[in-house]
């Protein structure tokens, strides 16, 4: 994993050129390299022992508190002691200043080595969203303390009778008497409500846990605003701190309701959550104490800060679960003797059997695991790079990334988990039995990335999301610049022999895209163009790895040429871009096929047909 790393970062993201914009200026590829050294360190000592460990000794609840096996704490320790939490602020907090796009290929780690223990993902995206949208003081108070690692972070979204319809969520939060305006910290709230599927909702790895409640606040009549927009964001901490973030040593009205139990990401406790029901009421009520951030009713514009970088973290924790099953696979092939070559007069008994890895069908299974695990890897360090871009850039460039990352994340969640976790099931394949037990660890890479294809939105709302809004945002801007990125690939690769071939076909394959959005909205009915998003989720998902691949086969030809050390690695990610165009972009135009004509097969069933 760490000479792809190497060349996607140095040689096709050219990430040593950042160094030259101010913000980064104090780093070098040596300090880079160096991130990453202690990162691949600190996984490979402190998290890839115990992921079978934290599978089997899942949390579990003593009252209302979980318990989490030391190996977690120790890990959780090192990690935070990295600096990792900070590694993209400000040095004045104590922050590393270091690109987004080496911070992730650092993460990624963490990821491949325990994408259960887990590595602050949410944390991070908590304190990011409050240095966006929060007040200096609520950043002073919460924000730093968890970059620190000192606090913990949350995003408190579903409920148990709403789940992804965050519109139907009736958590709701009252004006806290006197204290509404006075608080130094903001408009204080009590909050009352539940609040379903919390990722680390309640542990005792931090002194305090941040969390990130989205509720309604009641209208003037008493009754909360429909939809959307009624929706505001508060911060809700377990322990309640004063002005300076100084626990006041009472417990917030916020408990532990019960853990849910899920077939992967066992190590992570997944909780269900009850505000204000009285059971450690503050001065004497009961309620939740929670400030708001932003103003009433941005709540979910503030919370997709947090949930878009989630699904990118997501994305990336889906292929470093697709490159571990990979890995386990091809180490396992080259190991396992059974059968005999194939010849012209069919199989010779008398010779000794060979490493399945010699034979055609394995090496199929093989080269898809790496096709879609390297390819859902360079696509999350392809949007790393465009969020340096966001932040980094002249004003034209900033604009441009910021419209592909819209149009990119949604494929960047859904795809890797959802191809990713094929290369999952390939991986148990290729074990043949022994990938069914539990002696073998590809059956847990596969449980555990089967929770990602939901985490952060289904693939139906990323569907919807793309078809509905990205495509056709800015009269469809965005769309266009994207196709002009593929565009100017494909006429680098089209000088290049070795690639002809698969340039024409991803031109071909984009015009196929584009023609069957354009048609799918020509019907003027939103209903029937929706009715088949998650077809053209995939297709659109297919066209968008195809071209990831065309451009890492040809700056890998173009930068290794000369390489004698690393054509080995040259022809690998060649071979995985010939795999990927001869067997996967062929499946687009079923997809687009259904999208074009507005096939209605699916929306017109009947319930009492099933």
């Amino acid at each position: 994993m760490r000479p792809t790393i190497d060349f996607l970062l140095y040689d096709w993201l050219d990430a040593a050129a950042l160094t030259s914009r101010p913000r980064y200026a104090d780093h070098s590829p040596e300090t880079f390299t160096q991130v990453l050294d202690t990162c691949e360190r600190i996984a490979h000592d402190k998290y890839a022992p115990f992921n079978r460990l934290i599978d089997t000794e899942e949390p579990r609840q003593e009252g209302d508190r979980v318990v989490l096996p030391k190996a977690t704490h120790e890990a959780w320790k090192a990690y935070a002691e990295s600096g990792m939490l900070a590694a993209a602020q400000d040095d004045a907090i104590g922050g590393m200043q270091l690109p987004y796009t080496v911070e992730a290929a650092a993460n990624a780690f963490f990821a491949r080595a325990s994408v259960s223990i887990g590595a602050g993902m949410l944390t991070v995206g908590n304190a990011n969203l409050l240095m966006a949208h929060g007040t200096p003081a609520q950043q002073r108070v919460f924000a730093h303390r968890e970059f620190r690692g000192q606090w913990s972070g949350t995003m408190c979204l579903s409920e148990p009778q709403a789940g992804s319809s965050l519109s139907d969520i009736a958590t709701r939060a009252l004006p806290d008497g006197d204290a509404f305006e006075m608080d130094p910290l903001g408009p204080r709230y009590r909050l009352f409500g539940n609040k379903m599927w919390i990722s680390a909702g309640e542990h005792d790895l931090t002194e305090n846990i941040v969390h990130l409640v989205l509720a309604k606040i009641p209208g003037p009549d008493g009754k909360l605003i429909a939809g959307a927009r009624g929706i505001s964001l508060f911060i809700v901490p377990k322990k309640l701190v004063d002005g300076e973030g100084r626990l006041t040593g009472e417990r917030n009205d916020v408990n532990l309701a019960g853990l849910n139990h899920k077939c992967g990401w066992r190590g992570t406790p997944n909780t269900l959550l009850s505000f204000g029901d009285g059971r450690h009421p503050v001065q004497g009520a009961a309620g939740a104490i929670g400030w708001r951030v932003g103003a009433v009713g941005d709540g979910l514009r503030c919370m997709f800060h947090m949930m878009n970088e989630a699904r990118i973290g997501v994305g990336m924790a889906a292929s470093m679960l697709g490159m571990a099953g990979f890995e386990a696979a091809l180490a396992y092939a080259r190991q396992r003797p059974q059968g005999r070559p194939l010849g012209t007069a069919g199989k010779d008994s008398s010779q000794p059997p060979v490493a399945i890895i010699a034979h055609a069908d394995v090496k199929r299974m093989l080269l898809a695991q790496k096709a879609y695990a390297e390819g859902a890897l360079a696509l999350e360090l392809y949007c790393a790079r465009l969020v340096d871009e966001c932040r980094t850039g002249d004003v034209a460039s900033a604009r441009d990334a910021e419209r592909l990352l819209d149009m990119l994340t949604p494929i960047a969640k859904s795809w890797p988990s959802e191809w990713c976790l094929e290369a999952n099931s390939l991986a148990i394949q290729v074990h043949g039995g022994y990938g069914y037990t539990r002696d073998f660890p590809v059956e847990q890479y596969w449980r555990d990335n089967r929770l990602n294809m939901i985490h952060e939105g289904t693939h139906g709302i990323q569907a919807l999301d793309l078809l509905g809004r990205k495509v056709v945002m800015q009269d469809g801007a965005g769309l266009a610049l994207l196709a002009a990125r593929m565009r100017a690939t494909i006429a680098r690769a089209e000088k290049v022999p070795q690639l002809h071939l698969q340039a024409g076909a991803l031109g071909a394959a984009l015009q196929q895209l584009l023609d069957a959005t354009r048609r799918a909205w020509d019907g003027g009915d939103p209903a029937a163009t929706l009715a088949n998003a998650t077809p053209y989720l995939q297709a659109f998902g297919h066209v968008v790895l195809a071209w990831i691949w065309l451009d890492v086969a040809e700056s890998a030809l173009v930068r290794l040429a000369h390489n004698t050390d690393k054509l080995d690695l040259r022809d690998g990610k060649l071979q995985a871009c010939r795999y990927f165009y001869a067997y996967e972009l062929p499946k687009i135009p079923a997809w687009l096929q259904v999208v074009a004509r507005r096939d209605a097969t699916c929306s017109d069933m009947q319930d009492a047909w099933f």
